[in-house]
């Protein structure tokens, strides 16, 4: 598992140093997620719950796996009324939006990305986003 989450660290590393546009994330991180929220589930902390339910999420949405895309996005949709933190709403936003940029539905995935840098307008890894969808949709375009 550590192996598994060194890949997620360095590929995350190489979507800021631009080095690739967004991580993906191999279905053994998914699976490992999904035994962390369920033995987290089992304890008394929801705090510790909820950060293992946004580790899920990430590693669902930057799957490539489609079906885990779409339940990366029904997650986090179904969470978002309940977010208070601006911190905690801008990492959903952001998460979202890759989600539907990941499923194709640029044109989602850049006002949730907008929503993202309506929050924090300097956030770089949101910016990075923005301009790969925007390079995506010139190209469906031409």
């Amino acid at each position: 598992m550590e192996a598994k989450l060194g890949k997620v660290f360095e590929s995350i590393t190489n979507f800021f140093t631009g080095a690739d546009q967004i991580p993906w994330c191999d279905r053994d991180i998914v699976a490992g997620c999904e035994q962390e929220v369920h033995e987290a589930e089992k304890g008394p902390s929801d705090e510790f719950k909820n950060e293992c339910i946004m580790r899920l999420s990430w590693a669902l949405v930057h799957s490539r796996q489609t079906e885990d895309v779409h339940r990366g996005i029904a997650m986090l949709e179904s969470s978002l009324d309940s977010t208070t933190s601006p911190l905690k709403l801008r990492e959903k936003l952001y998460l979202l939006a890759v989600g539907y940029y990941r499923s194709g539905d640029y044109s989602r995935s850049r006002e949730l990305v907008e929503d993202c840098l309506k929050i924090e307008p300097e956030w770089r890894q949101a910016q990075s986003l923005k301009k790969a969808i925007e390079d995506r949709i010139k190209k469906g375009n031409n």
